[in-house]
């Protein structure tokens, strides 16, 4: 049967990655495509900012640091 045939292959192909030195990992990831995605993203962007604006002496140590790194080369 073709599947045999296909599920033959990717084994073969997963082997060789794994004789090679490698492992898979499954990643899980938003589904951009539910309809509430860009609304949640809004929502968490809000929150971001808001944040952002109440914490003010994050906002001065970032900007300390950045001026650390001012000049700074390797």
């Amino acid at each position: 049967m073709a599947t045999t045939h296909v599920n033959a292959r990717v084994q073969k192909h997963r082997d060789a990655l794994r004789r090679s030195g490698l492992r898979p990992v499954q990643i899980w990831v938003p589904d951009t495509r539910r309809p509430d995605f860009a609304e949640e993203c809004r929502r968490q962007s809000r929150l971001v900012a808001q944040a952002d604006m109440a914490d003010t002496d994050m906002q001065q140590f970032m900007d300390d640091a950045l001026a650390d790194l001012d000049g700074w080369t390797e």
